[in-house]
């Protein structure tokens, strides 16, 4: 005899081949989500292929030209080498720096959202279905999160792993903990999410079936409930991605972000920010539109995704 809880799951699926089709269909009706996913993918192949598109590696000491510092846009230093987004003070490439720069930005978004997800599903799913005291602790700890922005949560987080490590460490260990600092400040939004969605779907005919053949909670959670809330997951994480970037990006223009050894776009963006007074606009205004280019097309493909998979919209 089949499983009763099963048919839950093949719903799902079929949901799931219908959602795809309407996901497609409203991207081919959609100008401007069609541009923001193009260059969101030229993006990502730029971070992929970055040592290989970059003719000088910015952070190379070796690979520098001095006598080319400050060099305009489509212009050729003295030896020859070609800047088409002008240099820096120190002879930096400006187009190579953002390559790399563009690539340490998108790994610490990706890695921060990942910690984010990791740490909130789970938490929202034992809260919702567990209910109790524990679902009380959760939320009110996310509510008094919630009362800091982001920014300040990462900075005090940051603070605090820095000064319980050795001075000649922090540098080397800048990425894991920006990382960190990012990924724990954002986990709220999962876990109120994940939460509400649980509490409704453990009413449901499909998961009361399940409780009454004896399915442990685990399984309920991750077979059944859990499929039902990827797509919800989907577009807070495309969305949260975009707010890690700007994120790190801040603490970095703030200067306690990145180093200027492992740089990002705020890194970047802090360091162009010292010569725009004095004419050497581009050294700002490059990494900035490379920046707002990112965070922007993140954000039109998550509130494309959003609206594309609810199913009340369609």
């Amino acid at each position: 005899m089949r499983d009763v809880t099963d048919k839950p799951a093949a719903a799902g699926r079929r949901r799931w081949r219908q959602s795809d089709s309407a996901v497609l269909r409203a991207f081919a009706r959609s100008r401007t989500v069609q541009i923001a996913a193009a260059a969101l993918v030229l993006i990502v192949l730029a971070t992929l292929f970055a040592p290989w598109l970059a003719w000088q590696n910015p952070f190379d000491s070796g690979s520098l030209e001095l006598i080319d510092a400050f060099a305009p846009p489509w212009s050729h230093g003295v030896n020859g080498a070609f800047y088409a987004l002008g240099a820096d003070d120190q002879g930096r490439d400006v187009a190579s720096a953002i390559l790399y720069g563009l690539r340490m930005s998108v790994l610490v978004g990706v890695s921060a959202v990942l910690l984010s997800l990791c740490i909130g599903v789970p938490l929202g799913l034992i809260a919702g279905y567990a209910g109790g005291w524990f679902d009380t602790l959760l939320m009110r700890i996310a509510d008094v999160q919630l009362t800091f922005p982001v920014i300040l949560v990462a900075m005090l987080i940051l603070g605090i792993v820095r000064g319980m490590l050795p001075e000649g460490y922090r540098d080397q260990i800048a990425v894991l903990v920006i990382i960190v600092a990012i990924g724990l400040s954002d986990w709220v939004q999962y876990a109120r999410t994940v939460r509400g969605a649980v509490m409704v779907e453990k009413q449901k005919d499909y998961v009361l079936a399940a409780q009454l053949i004896g399915r442990s909670r685990t399984a309920i959670l991750t077979r059944h409930i859990l499929p039902n809330l990827l797509a919800s997951i989907l577009v807070i994480a495309t969305i949260s991605f975009a707010h890690a970037i700007v994120a790190e990006s801040t603490l970095s223009y703030l200067g306690v972000g990145l180093p200027p050894t492992q740089p990002s776009l705020g890194t970047l963006i802090r360091i162009g920010q010292s010569f725009l007074f004095s004419g050497e606009w581009w050294i700002l205004l490059f990494p900035s539109l490379v920046l707002l280019a990112l965070a922007l097309s993140v954000n039109l493909v998550g509130d494309w995704l959003r609206d594309a998979l609810n199913p009340k919209l369609q």
